[in-house]
């Protein structure tokens, strides 16, 4: 008995989440009982805390309204592959928003049953959208997703990590934060062998295998790890250098070039300062090309032949 009240009121949440609104008698021949008991569970996801309206009278019926708090929400398949797909995109590229979408398809990954994840993973793999601009590596969305509930469960991952040089070695740590910073992602963790805190950029990451061994919370140096993660990349070794004195406010250059993050800072209300340091000479070109203001630059040779050679190669192209 208690079985089919429960099956029956996560029906009648269903049917009051899918439309505005809905008369007693319409509820109550969709779920095969009378009026009587529909009011009843109404009550009863009054009790559970889901803000149910009511209008009183012929034209009167029921309404799940906006509360204070989001309650659970019921999805079908087709629903719930949908909006894991909306997920898996928001937190590969959606400024701003990254982050948070992540907590949300982590959530719904560990409840995602085996069946609609098969569908899921032959979507994703087999539709693909025109990129007109990559700023540079994307992070994948399962990854993230897998790293996402490793920090939260506090769980040693084991995986292997590529480094800027090309050498591949296998690492054991325990995830605490996932930080992005302009367009890349970084796992915050802890490395059990160095015994010390370690950035792995995302894009390096393959093979991660979660080892079911759960640790207590291990404090962040500073108890802030976006604050951590910033002060260990602006000390990261880069193999080209390239610092821009840039002839514009920092608001102005944020604005005009999204995904500078704290590579990029005033120095006056007219000036301000960009470390365009990469591994890849392209990467520093396409950023310095996308400040759109004057600037002064202080860089590597390696760096300043290849903007030369991207310049002439430029001209030659107008003037050909």
């Amino acid at each position: 008995m208690t079985s089919d009240m429960t099956a029956r009121m996560l029906r009648l949440l269903s049917l009051l989440q899918t439309r505005r609104e809905w008369s007693g008698a319409d509820l109550a021949e969709r779920l095969s009982v009378t009026v009587r008991t529909v009011r009843r569970d109404i009550d009863r996801l009054r009790d559970l805390g889901y803000p149910v309206d009511s209008a009183r009278g012929h034209a009167g019926g029921y309404r799940l309204a906006p509360g204070t708090d989001l309650p659970p929400l019921l999805l079908d398949d087709d629903e719930a592959v949908a909006v894991t797909i909306a997920l898996r995109t928001a937190a590969g590229g959606l400024t701003g928003i990254e982050e948070t979408a992540l907590r949300a398809l982590a959530k719904l990954e560990q409840v995602l049953p085996r069946r609609l994840r098969g569908q899921v993973t032959a979507l994703q793999s087999t539709a693909s959208g025109i990129a007109w601009e990559t700023r540079g590596p994307r992070a994948d969305p399962a990854l993230m997703a897998t790293l996402a509930v490793a920090c939260r469960d506090h769980e040693i991952v084991a995986f292997d990590y590529t480094t800027r040089r090309g050498t591949t070695t296998g690492r054991r740590a325990e995830p605490c934060h996932l930080v992005a910073s302009g367009d890349l992602w970084y796992l915050l963790a802890h490395d059990t062998t160095k015994d010390d805190w370690r950035l792995f950029r995302l894009d390096r990451i393959t093979g991660v295998t979660p080892t079911g061994r759960r640790v207590p919370p291990r404090p962040v140096p500073g108890d802030d790890p976006t604050a951590f993660v910033a002060a260990r990349l602006s000390t990261a070794p880069t193999r080209y250098r390239a610092i821009a004195t840039v002839q514009a406010p920092a608001e102005q250059i944020r604005a005009r070039t999204p995904g500078l993050g704290t590579r990029l800072r005033p120095l006056d209300d007219h000036t301000c300062r960009l470390d365009a340091s990469d591994d890849h000479l392209p990467h520093i070109a396409r950023t310095l090309t996308g400040l759109d203001a004057d600037y002064t630059l202080d860089a590597d040779p390696d760096v300043l032949t290849h903007l030369r050679d991207t310049a002439q190669r430029t001209l030659h192209a107008l003037n050909g």
